[in-house]
């Protein structure tokens, strides 16, 4: 009998998934994987190291680097071989390139295989990306694919870019969310698409909280199935 629940959380970039997984996962003391600031880390390393173009050099910055994500107080610390590059992963020049380096097959499986040891050497996973329930972890105990408007992901997006003191339009921001859909719902390796079994939950009109508590109620129900209790809750 399984003793530990993995939680796949899903969907394109502002849709909600690294807010409500973070509140998942402390709400059940479980580890937190965002594996989008995996893919981030190869990006912005590919762009410090001036190798964009370089398809043999990226996907080995992706085998050969030491990626160690932390989650500390509410936050999700990256460091790369001992040094904290946390806030280098948010900027917009990685935004705009994140999506393209998504698609190197080679990068997917090297990524992929780091996040099913991380998942194996925990007990209790909430995992969040854009094919945690389709190819990471297709068994997932839970699958739940999240989606909101464009114009609600771009404003959300916008506001975290102005909290961090970035400068950029509204506009901008949108192209740039819709040029990353195009690209990770088009690609030919593990695009962004929703699993057949996975609970949809449009998050444009509904508060954090709530995407949480919807959440954890589907948590409830696969821990009961599986006879494993969730002293947390």
């Amino acid at each position: 009998m399984s003793k530990r629940l993995i939680v796949a959380i899903d969907g394109p970039a502002g849709s909600g998934k690294s807010t409500s997984a973070k509140l998942v996962a402390q709400k059940l003391g479980y580890l937190y994987i965002d594996t989008g600031a995996m893919y981030r880390t190869v990006t912005y390393l590919a762009i410090n190291n001036n190798v964009l173009k370089n398809k043999h050099a990226i996907i080995n910055l992706a085998m050969n680097s030491n990626i160690v994500l932390k989650f500390i107080d509410g936050v999700t610390h990256v460091s790369v071989d001992g040094n904290d590059i946390s806030e280098h992963i948010r900027l917009p020049e990685v935004n705009l390139n994140v999506s393209d380096i998504s698609t190197i097959e080679e990068v997917r499986k090297i990524l992929v295989d780091k996040q099913r040891k991380l998942a194996e050497e925990n007990c209790g996973v909430v995992m969040e990306g854009r094919d945690i329930g389709t190819v990471v972890f297709p068994d997932a105990n839970v699958k739940i694919f999240l989606i909101a408007s464009i114009d609600e992901r771009a404003r959300r997006r916008a506001k975290e870019y102005d909290e961090k003191g970035v400068t950029i339009t509204l506009e901008e921001v949108k192209a740039n969310l819709q040029q990353r859909d195009k690209i990770d719902s088009t690609r030919d390796v593990s695009p962004l698409t929703k699993a057949p079994d996975a609970i949809e939950v449009d998050t444009s009109n509904v508060s954090i909280q709530q995407q949480v508590d919807l959440i954890l109620g589907h948590v409830k129900q696969a821990a009961k199935k599986e006879g494993i209790e969730l002293g947390n809750l």
